[in-house]
């Protein structure tokens, strides 16, 4: 027994069953029941919520809502106060115009994009009264659970086709939608006589003669026809495949085409059989025509009809005021109305005829012809630019055209086009980009080569004049073997008999010329034709003008991003590293990495992620990392970092909304500015890793022996949010180790958007010994095999640490006696090392670090030297007193030690901690040699 859409338990019973591949039974509509096969048979999930596709304005459905528009104003008075929306569609699913409705039910159906601009498709968002009755080109009554998607169990739809009354084809959707518990199957009735209101005032847009044959077709049918009202235009093609419907259409235009009457019988596949039937008709005003009907056999046509089902519960909701208050009549030989209660009706068999084809001997064939070229068109504007590549939109135009229009077609860009930039002169070498043929060995240039029109060849006068050429007989051209006469001949021997070049024009600029040739076909092109290949190269040049403007605009913002990234790890001893960039499928993102020497022999290992894409996320980016770096230079502690660096986030914001407001709207629409950061700082003398977060996935930890762990660090928000503490969290790591840190697009692509999953195949692929930094990114490299929805950043990084006999400690106790002994030390350290040429300017720079320490800092004191890259001197104290570099005055008697420190080595600076201050400096391992001293360097230290 079938269920009332009403009962929603068992609905949701069946969807289960049906998800788990189980039989459902007949416990759902079979109309409902098929939808959702074709549904799972598409992969469509019930709980995804992607972005539905989206056009605002489109271009090619004003006829529809022109017409429909009296029929809507009409709807929405009669529904005032009736919690109901009114939808209009065209032939692809895309909203047109929504009417009347609550604001309640209005702002739900915006959060599930059921909304001018948005197309709902069945094999995009699953069952649903528009998708689905554009999908079965029948009526659609969908309620609640029916909805395959879980996002719209809350709404019922009624979608009723509204044809095109001269050709019978769907040309949109006329919806009625509410709320499930406000449903009423009265909906489709009423949505049904509003379509039919809308194919009338199509009906009116028709010539007097179109009308006129109509009208005759019908008279003859009401004389003639008892098996019921039928509605004008309805094509018994909606039952059939297509293969079946060409053969009817052929068929019929046969028959109109001999001028007279008569049968027909017509053979279909699978042993089926139609009866023709071409007869006379006269409209009254004396227009004469032929018409055509098909009998079609029992089984091969449905109807839907009434049937007797369960009644639903009692509504209580207002009742829809039927169309200008008379009783709905359906005029179909596919549907009729729904009782006021019951659900919609069941298919079953019918044998009446159906009108086919009406027209008038000698302009059949030129209606055939034109129908095809119509075709054709239709198909250009939905196959042609359906990327944003060049090449490839070029290959869609060449595969469109051959071998329906010509045998042979070839687009010639110039260079310039393909790389995106902006064509200077298309006189000089141009390169194939595409070409199509019935064969792939035609003797014509092959895809790729580089072309040179001489000035009398069409191609070439096309470009010139700016005009098309049409040589209908290609063995008159006389410019044509001036360009190749070899291969021209060789092109004329292969059967090529006819051209059109056709130059691709887009805003005011020449991008190319398209050639179109026929051999195959033994009618050369003529005037028509040539008005045909102007559509379609104009179409197509508009999309290869906009794929070369994103191909410009991305190479901009790639150029950009890697202005923006390291180009080269710094040198350090810290670590070994190496990194991966992998961009986003869609184009430029935020991702960073950063390996950022620090004093004390330490490193920074930085990876970040700006939300977005484009040039706003690699612009933000670039600013991200620079302030990274500033805030590194200052030697601030890890969650320092990050609490500035979300400062500095959370001023961007607001600098992006004041400019909105400040530009009445012009910035407005541009990316919210935000991201994550992952901060690590590695010492190799301690060989701890000091880490912090800010809303990032935690490093991966890679053992000597192949373990890999993930860091569990304090889990800080991401950036920009503001007002939020940031932890650290230090980590003892063995040398040797994998410190892996990356972004969450990683794991996003290796896991298949399940992060979970994406960790777990992460750990796998890490579990390896003995990899060095290079080999681990290589692993990576064979698991990201395409690119990724987003943009991903690796650095892996492996651990290295100082020998003990690199590093030199003196606890110095607070007297200043002690001062030259350090000295003598630290000079003899420096000889042990071999550093003797060094001495000297080491033991100057310790004794006045040593001096200031003891006479402005705390206890305890420590002294420091570490023989890396560079030679570090480190005194720690227990103060946190600033030290300034300042040039002192003549009458000064202290002031000076810090700035004759300055001079002497190559950097110096402070950093704090959480029991002082530590200042260091570095030097050259070999003497800077030329480098002015403020001082007399002959004087012994004593005197100093």
């Amino acid at each position: 027994m079938t269920v009332s859409w009403h009962d929603v338990t068992a609905l949701s019973e069946a969807h289960e069953r049906l998800l788990a591949g189980m039989p459902v039974g007949s416990v759902v509509r079979d109309p409902i029941q098929a939808s959702w096969r074709r549904c799972r048979s598409l992969g469509l999930e019930p709980d995804h919520r992607g972005n539905l596709p989206y056009q605002q304005d489109p271009d090619d459905v004003f006829t529809l809502a022109d017409a429909a528009r009296p029929v809507l104003e009409d709807l929405e008075s009669r529904l005032s106060g009736i919690r109901m929306t009114v939808l209009l569609s065209d032939e692809h699913a895309r909203v047109l115009q929504r009417r009347v409705g609550e604001p309640p039910l209005n702002r739900y159906l915006d959060s599930i994009q059921l909304a001018p601009g948005f197309a709902i498709p069945e094999e995009v968002i699953g069952t649903n009264g528009i998708g689905t009755a554009l999908a079965t080109r029948r009526p659609a009554f969908v309620c609640g659970r029916e909805h395959y998607s879980d996002h719209w169990r809350d709404i019922a739809c009624a979608g009723a086709p509204v044809r095109d009354p001269l050709s019978g084809h769907v040309i949109g959707v006329l919806d009625l939608t509410c709320l499930r518990v406000h449903s009423q199957s009265s909906m489709l009735a009423m949505a049904l006589d509003a379509a039919h209101d809308i194919e009338t005032q199509l009906l009116r847009r028709a010539t007097s003669r179109e009308r006129a044959l109509l009208q005759a077709v019908h008279a003859a049918r009401r004389r003639t026809t008892t098996g019921g009202p039928v509605r004008p235009g309805t094509p018994a093609a909606d039952m059939l495949d297509s293969h079946d419907q060409r053969i009817l259409e052929e068929s019929a235009d046969g028959l109109i085409s001999l001028g007279r009457a008569g049968l027909a019988e017509v053979q279909l596949p699978r042993g089926r059989t139609a009866v023709l039937h071409c007869r006379p008709v006269t409209s009254p005003s004396g227009v004469t025509g032929f018409a055509v009907e098909a009998v079609i056999p029992p089984g091969v046509m449905h109807r839907l009809t009434p049937t007797e089902h369960e009644a639903a519960p009692p509504d209580t909701t207002p009742r829809f005021p039927s169309p200008r208050g008379r009783p709905v009549v359906v005029e179909s030989p596919e549907m009729a109305a729904f009782p006021a209660t019951g659900p919609p009706a069941e298919p079953s068999t019918r044998t009446d005829p159906w009108l086919l084809a009406v027209g008038e001997p000698g302009i059949v064939r030129l209606a055939a012809r034109a129908r095809e070229r119509l075709g054709l068109l239709y198909d250009a504007s939905a196959c042609v630019g359906t990327t944003l590549d060049v090449t490839r939109t070029a290959e869609e135009l060449t595969e469109l055209v051959a071998p329906r229009f010509a045998d042979f077609a070839a687009v010639d860009l110039p260079p310039a086009v393909l790389l995106g930039e902006e064509p200077i002169r298309v006189d000089g070498p141009l390169r194939r980009a595409a070409i199509t043929g019935i064969h792939e060995d035609s003797p014509l240039y092959a895809a790729g080569d580089l072309v040179t029109f001489a000035a009398s060849t069409p191609q070439a006068r096309s470009l010139t004049s700016e005009d098309p050429v049409l040589e209908p007989e290609l063995v008159k051209a006389a410019g044509w073997l001036a360009h190749d006469r070899s291969g021209g001949e060789k092109v004329l021997d292969a059967g090529v008999h006819s051209l059109i070049t056709v130059p691709m024009r887009a805003r005011g600029t020449v991008l190319g010329v398209v050639s179109f040739y026929r051999s195959r076909l033994q009618e050369p092109f003529d005037d028509d034709d040539l008005s045909l290949a102007e559509e379609f190269v104009g179409r197509a040049a508009l999309c290869i003008d906009n794929a070369r403007r994103f191909t410009r605009e991305h190479a901009v913002a790639l150029a950009l991003q890697r202005s923006l990234l390291p180009r080269g790890l710094p040198a350090q001893r810290a670590v070994e590293a190496a990194h991966r960039y992998l961009p986003a499928r869609s184009g430029v993102g935020g991702d960073w990495f950063d390996v950022i020497p620090l004093s004390g022999a330490r490193v920074a290992l930085v990876v970040g992620d700006v939300v977005g894409h484009g040039l706003h996320a690699a612009a933000t980016m670039g600013r991200l990392r620079t302030a990274v770096h500033n805030f590194s230079s200052l030697d601030l502690a890890v969650d320092e970092v990050l609490a500035h660096l979300d400062d500095l986030v959370a001023r961007l914001q607001l600098d992006q909304q004041e400019a909105e407001k400040g530009s009445q709207g012009e910035t407005a629409g541009q990316e919210i500015i935000g991201g994550s950061c992952l901060y690590a700082v590695y010492d190799p003398t301690t060989r701890r890793c000091t880490l912090a977060r800010a809303g990032h996935p935690p490093p991966a930890l890679v053992l000597p022996d192949g373990t890999v762990e993930y860091l569990e660090l304090p889990a800080g928000p991401p950036l920009g949010l503001g007002g939020h503490p940031f932890e650290t969290a230090e980590v003892d790591v063995p040398e040797g180790s994998l410190l892996v840190l990356y972004t969450d697009g990683l794991l996003e692509h290796i896991g298949d958007r399940d992060v979970a999953l994406g960790l777990d195949q992460l750990r796998r692929l890490l579990a390896h010994p003995a990899r060095t930094p290079e080999q681990t990114c290589l692993a990576l490299d064979a698991l990201m095999t395409t690119h990724p929805d987003d943009d991903v950043a690796v650095l892996v990084a492996r651990t290295r640490a100082l020998d003990a006999d690199h590093v030199a400690t003196w606890d110095v106790p607070a007297e200043p006696a002690v001062v030259s002994r350090i000295r003598s030390e630290v000079i003899s350290q420096l000889t042990r090392w071999g550093l003797e040429e060094l001495a000297y300017t080491t033991a100057l720079t310790t004794s006045e670090l040593v001096t200031n320490a003891i006479r402005y800092g705390g206890e305890p004191i420590t002294l420091r030297l570490v023989r890396d890259r560079t030679l570090i001197c480190e005194v720690s104290d227990g103060s946190s007193t600033s030290p300034h570099l300042r040039r002192a005055h003549t009458t000064d008697e202290g002031g000076r030690g810090l700035y004759l420190v300055a001079q002497l080595v190559q950097r110096w600076g402070t950093r704090y901690g959480a029991h002082g201050k530590i200042i260091w400096t570095e030097q050259p391992l070999k003497p800077l040699r030329n480098r002015p001293v403020a001082f007399d360097a002959a004087l012994p230290i004593e005197a100093i």
